[in-house]
């Protein structure tokens, strides 16, 4: 039987990833709406067109869904700084003190899963926390010498 191949084991990567995250949401109750809150922590205010480009979804949808974080003060809605026709969609301190308390939640639920196999150690889970953050980051070009 031959290795597997460096596009092999990517395909594994991505499956069980996205196995472990549909697992972690099935266990435990969380609020709706995580995935836009993750957005803005990650881009910073964002137009609901913009929202809805990143999450795949149509405009109406991105629209009811910050709807529903605005009434649980999640979020906010600010003129938008270049067009004043918009506006931008933001996390209230609350809102992030809820994604921070969402994510906490995850991590140790991996950490329970983790002690659940003695065999593998926090420094390999730190190995892998590493080499996805790389796979998520562009990489840089190298300098050029003139």
């Amino acid at each position: 039987m031959s290795s597997p191949t460096t596009a092999d084991l990517g395909s594994d990567l991505v499956m069980y990833a996205a196995r472990l995250v549909r697992q972690v949401r099935r266990d435990h109750a969380l609020p709706g709406g995580v995935r836009v809150l993750s957005f803005l922590d990650e881009h910073g205010p964002l137009t609901v067109t913009a929202l809805a480009a990143l999450d795949g979804c149509a405009q109406p949808t991105m629209s009811a869904s910050v709807g529903r974080l605005l009434e649980a003060g999640l979020v906010d809605k600010r003129p938008h700084p270049e067009d004043a026709r918009s506006s931008v969609v933001a996390l209230t301190t609350h809102g992030r003190a809820e994604l921070g308390a969402v994510r906490r939640t995850n991590g140790q639920d991996v950490a329970d899963r983790l002690a659940a196999h003695p065999g593998r150690t926090p420094e390999e889970l730190a190995t892998a926390v590493a080499v996805l953050r790389d796979l998520l980051t562009p990489p840089t070009e190298p300098e050029r010498t003139p």
